[in-house]
C-alpha cells in the first residue's frame, strides 16, 4: 500500500460560503415607536415550528416605559409576542378582545434594553399583509 496526499483547498469555497453566511445572519428590523410598520409576512420568513412562520423588529425601551402594542391583518390570524434581551418571552397574546384575529399587547418594562417585537401567524397559515404599531403610553398624573 501507498501513501496518499490529499489537499483541501479552501479558498475555492471560502468567499462563497463568507457571502452566504453573512446574507442568512439573523438581523431584526429596528422600528421606533409612534410608526405604523406596513409589511408582509411569508413562507420566507422564520419558521415557528408550528406550521407557521414569524417576523421580528427590535426597539429600545426604557424601564417603566408603557407600551401598546398591536398588530392588524386582514390576510391571516395574527399572533404578537414580545420578548426581553434574553430572548424569554415576556408578553404574548394570539386575539384581542372580542371576534378579532387581531392581537394587542399592553406592557410595562421592567428593564431598560432592546426587545423583539415577534409577529407570527396562528394554525399554519402562510401570512400576508399586516400593519404593526407601537406606542409609548402616558401615565396621567
Amino acid at each position: 500500500m501507498g501513501v496518499s496526499t490529499i489537499y483541501i483547498s479552501l479558498a475555492t469555497f471560502a468567499p462563497a460560503s463568507f457571502a452566504q453566511m453573512r446574507s442568512s445572519v439573523y438581523k431584526p428590523t429596528a422600528i421606533t415607536s409612534g410608526v405604523d410598520v406596513n409589511d408582509i409576512l411569508t413562507d420566507k420568513d422564520i419558521p415557528t415550528g408550528q406550521k407557521g412562520f414569524a417576523r421580528d423588529y427590535e426597539i429600545n425601551v426604557q424601564k417603566d416605559e408603557r407600551l401598546e402594542i398591536e398588530v392588524n391583518s386582514g390576510n391571516f390570524d395574527t399572533v404578537l409576542s414580545l420578548l426581553n434581551s434574553k430572548g424569554e418571552v415576556v408578553a404574548e397574546n394570539d386575539d384581542a378582545v372580542g371576534e378579532s384575529s387581531n392581537s394587542l399587547i399592553f406592557f410595562k418594562v421592567r428593564q431598560s434594553g432592546n426587545y423583539i417585537v415577534r409577529v407570527s401567524s396562528f394554525g399554519g397559515s402562510s401570512g400576508g399583509k399586516f400593519t404593526l404599531k407601537v406606542n409609548r403610553l402616558q401615565v396621567i398624573k
